[in-house]
């Protein structure tokens, strides 16, 4: 147990014991009544606490960058010109709800990943006989979801380009492409789609649908284009930090783009109970979702606390960047629609760390941090189970306590 004073003005009680024990029983309780907690984030970072979370509540908001330029995800893009999905059918599938009938045999499918060490042949072949419904993975679906996933595969292979690479091929991700080109290019109506057939307890929704693309300027003047080429995952880290980062339109010519947030994006994030900035690759998972036009904005007219949980070890995109670093970058690109009219208490309240057990580059400037306006909560975020990464089962808690 511990208490926390908020000497931010936000309205809602001043003195909050963490963990909320009542508080959370009820919500376990009654999940469809659950809050709305909203999250700003991409990659997997999130899986295991979106999961935990259902059980607490069907009502949180994941606003996803689908700017990702890698894996299955950059051939679909490249044969479609597309928005990415990967991360989109990830959070989906961490929300589904595994109690009702069809949906383990579901998410296993379109969490399945067509081999690497197959001929295009038999990889033609082994998704024929997923739209046929002869493959072990759609064999044993009920007859209303076996038709539906078998419409919708048996559409993208026709309108698969001959030269589309199968190989390492996520199902859900040909499925979701499949419903996007099939709802006239709407990829809110192809997630609508994957989220009754897997029962999401849960919003997922992209920040813009656009086939656009991360484009950074670095520290000695180096352009990157492309997602999978900043994150440090796929090939060497950085080596220059980041001094700029844009959306662009094209990958040979990439100018700046003009990119506005949607309105029902924005009435989205005006519903939120909470507004969560998580842990996870800071530039390409954070940042990237507060670029567009009225992001900003629109967080700022909503009255509800609002926390950054920064990670708990090494970021490769965060090089250089020292954790107050990244709270002041942060408020720069929340304030960036209006920098002198936005204040700091109308987008960002707190900072959750864990200093006896995470990793922060610079330490816990809390001097610097506090100068900001930005309080911070020290709390236990990492067990021995998943340590030095936070842990879902005491982050969660955490985060229900305060609305």
């Amino acid at each position: 147990m511990a208490s926390f004073h908020n000497k931010n003005k936000i309205q809602y009680d001043t003195t909050i014991s963490l963990p909320a024990t009542k508080k959370l029983a009820w919500y376990e309780n009654n999940p469809s009544s659950g809050p709305g907690i909203l999250f700003f984030s991409g990659g997997s970072a999130l899986q295991s606490l979106s999961h935990h979370l259902a059980a607490f509540t069907h009502n949180s908001m994941h606003i996803i960058t689908p700017f990702d330029s890698g894996g299955s995800s950059a051939n679909l893009r490249k044969a479609f010109d597309m928005p990415a999905v990967g991360d989109i059918r990830n959070r989906l599938i961490a929300l589904s709800d595994p109690s009702c009938t069809g949906n383990p045999e579901a998410c296993a499918l379109f969490s399945y990943r067509m081999p690497r060490t197959e001929s295009p042949d038999e990889l033609l072949d082994s998704l024929f006989r997923m739209t046929s419904g002869e493959h072990p993975l759609t064999a044993g679906m009920s007859g209303p979801m076996q038709k539906i996933i078998q419409d919708y595969l048996h559409n993208f292979m026709e309108r698969m380009p001959c030269d589309f690479d199968l190989r390492g091929a996520s199902i859900g991700n040909l499925m979701l492409a499949s419903a996007y080109l099939s709802h006239h290019r709407r990829l809110d109506q192809a997630i609508c789609l994957f989220s009754e057939l897997t029962h999401v307890r849960g919003i997922v929704r992209p920040v813009v649908d656009k086939h656009l693309h991360l484009t950074v300027r670095l520290e000695n003047n180096e352009t990157i284009v492309g997602q999978h080429l900043i994150t440090g995952k796929e090939i060497m880290p950085l080596n220059s930090m980041i001094k700029q980062i844009t959306l662009s339109e094209k990958e040979t010519h990439p100018l700046p783009a003009d990119v506005f947030l949607p309105k029902h994006i924005q009435a989205l994030i005006r519903r939120a109970d909470m507004i969560v900035y998580p842990m996870g690759s800071f530039y390409s998972s954070l940042i990237s979702n507060l670029l567009p036009h009225g992001v900003g904005d629109t967080i700022s007219h909503v009255s509800c606390p609002k926390i950054y949980i920064p990670n708990t070890g090494p970021d490769p995109e965060a090089i250089g960047l020292s954790l107050a670093d990244q709270v002041e970058i942060l408020l720069s690109f929340l304030k960036k629609d209006n920098p002198i009219k936005i204040a700091t208490e109308q987008v960002l309240h707190f900072i959750i760390v864990d200093r006896a057990n995470g990793s922060y580059a610079g330490g816990v400037d809390e001097e610097r941090i506090r100068k900001m306006g930005v309080d911070i909560i020290d709390y236990p975020l990492i067990s021995t189970r998943n340590f030095p990464l936070i842990d879902e089962k005491l982050l969660v808690p955490l985060l229900l306590s305060f609305t």
